[in-house]
């Protein structure tokens, strides 16, 4: 599966805390001779011999990742490319942005008269099942970036649960304290009224203040994980954490999340 770019991981980041990411309406596929890295500071593109990136469309987000929908056939070269190791996505068809790469099974020596094809199923991006972003959250993302598929910048609320989450966990179905004056607590965008989110930088960002939870009026049960919705009530799960220390919530207790103890990542 393709990694996403530090790039789009910090533009995907601050869409959903801060200030929308605007996606290129056309995306291009590259080819490497070594691997990129997350920044794409060791990008090796061909260079001349009729090398040029082409254009490549992705299939609707599914089980947590786009796949490529059609076959992609690279100009004949003209000459020798070196050894094609990795591919690459970007949001422009010379320079711009690398938004995701990944690696070839097998390495490609292109030499001139060659004709490299890319078939369909091929290139595909996506989010582990085991990461801690809801699966709507990771489709919307998805479609956003390499579809172009508009998602609008959501609100974010810190909750808690009294059980454990998973990637299906709606904002409608996650067990949260019933009653006792608890209330999920906005967390507002960067240069906003506190608490906000630091910008995204090197794939995270975290609460820039305190985020403190309602005084308890009565006991919450047990807390097992903590969670980031886009609504007060209901909505979407957009990330959640199961390995917070469980916390019995009693009266009139005080639940706080500490200046940066909320910490979110892509990775």
């Amino acid at each position: 599966m393709g990694t996403l770019s530090t790039y789009l991981a910090n533009e995907l980041l601050d869409h959903v805390f801060n200030a929308a990411y605007i996606p290129a309406a056309t995306i291009y596929l590259g080819l490497s001779t070594a691997n990129p890295g997350d920044a794409g500071a060791t990008l090796a593109e061909p260079s001349g011999n009729g090398y040029a990136r082409q254009s490549i469309t992705f299939g609707a987000a599914v089980n947590r990742q786009v796949v490529q929908t059609a076959s992609i056939a690279f100009p004949q070269a003209t000459g020798a490319w070196g050894t094609i190791t990795h591919w690459a996505v970007f949001d422009a068809a010379s320079g711009g942005n690398m938004l995701a790469y990944g690696e070839l099974a097998i390495g490609k020596v292109i030499v001139s008269g060659n004709t490299l094809a890319v078939p369909a199923n091929q290139v595909y991006v996506g989010f582990l099942f085991e990461s801690e972003i809801s699966t709507t959250l990771a489709h919307n993302l998805l479609n956003l970036a390499f579809r172009n598929v508009a998602y609008a910048k959501p609100s974010t609320y810190v909750g808690v649960a009294t059980a454990t989450l998973s990637n299906s966990t709606t904002g409608s179905t996650v067990t949260e304290p019933s009653g006792g004056s608890y209330a999920r607590v906005q967390v507002n965008i960067n240069g906003g009224t506190a608490p906000t989110w630091t910008l995204a930088a090197s794939r995270a960002l975290s609460n820039t203040a305190a985020v403190d939870m309602p005084v308890a009026s009565a006991t919450w049960g047990t807390v097992y994980a903590a969670f980031i919705a886009s609504a007060l009530t209901g909505g979407d799960i957009l990330f959640f954490d199961n390995g917070t220390a469980d916390q019995a919530v009693n009266a009139w207790d005080m639940m706080q999340f500490a200046t940066g103890a909320i910490a979110v990542s892509i990775n």
